[in-house]
């Protein structure tokens, strides 16, 4: 057990460096912190689908969900990636980018580690509450909370590369704006997470396409003038 958790003690405190850098460092492998992901992707997924139990259908939907989340995260990493490599190179930091690499994909890791953390509120939540939306916004929270979380554990990972070139500080902005505008997206198109108990479990909605942005506002106003 101490051999599983502590690389990930490591990760959260923010010790993973490239050894390039020329500091003592817990370095990890690619395959690692892709198993990082997968794994605690997956445990925070089926926690999220079993909104409404697992009777009938709905233990799919815990399924589903599960595979789901790490999908999103790698997928929305993967879509954005291009766009990352694309500005790197025009701030002229492309020497840099297989550090940067794995500084972000270190950062993902992290991010769902931090969100299967938030794994037994979810749950708590389900058993107190039975609304549909407010299921949904309470897991924009934790996804929100994680994000945030992350963006600090990666200002970290990121410091050394900064001070030895501050346009890497542009670099990380753009990054979180790209990857937040793919991620709000590329969740839509996966729905359901959660699924509503009173439709079919289903892998897609019937209708997938549509406006993430406009839907969340939506809802938000409607909670609020209840």
């Amino acid at each position: 057990m101490r051999t599983f958790l502590l690389p990930i003690d490591n990760l959260l405190r923010g010790d993973v460096m490239a050894p390039e850098l020329g500091k003592p460092a817990r370095t990890f492998r690619l395959r690692q912190l892709l198993l990082l992901i997968v794994m605690f992707g997956v445990l925070y997924g089926a926690v999220m689908g079993s909104y409404g139990g697992i009777f009938g259908d709905r233990w799919k939907q815990v399924i589903y969900s599960g595979v789901k989340v790490p999908f999103l995260l790698l997928g929305t990493f993967l879509l954005s990636l291009p766009s990352f490599f694309v500005i790197s190179s025009l701030l002229g930091l492309r020497e840099d980018f297989a550090q940067s690499l794995r500084v972000l994909v270190a950062t993902q890791a992290a991010l769902t580690i931090i969100l299967a953390s938030f794994a037994p509120f979810t749950a708590a939540w389900y058993l107190s509450f039975s609304d549909y939306q407010a299921a949904v916004l309470f897991n924009a929270l934790m996804f929100g909370i994680s994000s945030i979380a992350a963006q600090v554990l990666l200002r970290r990972f990121y410091a050394p590369l900064i001070s030895r070139n501050p346009r890497h500080r542009l670099l990380v902005r753009a990054w979180l704006i790209v990857y937040a505008f793919v991620g709000i997206q590329m969740g839509w198109l996966l729905r359901p997470f959660i699924g509503d108990p009173l439709s079919p479990t289903r892998f897609f909605r019937a209708h997938m396409w549509g406006n993430a942005y406009e839907v969340v506002l939506r809802m938000v106003w409607s909670l609020m003038h209840r």
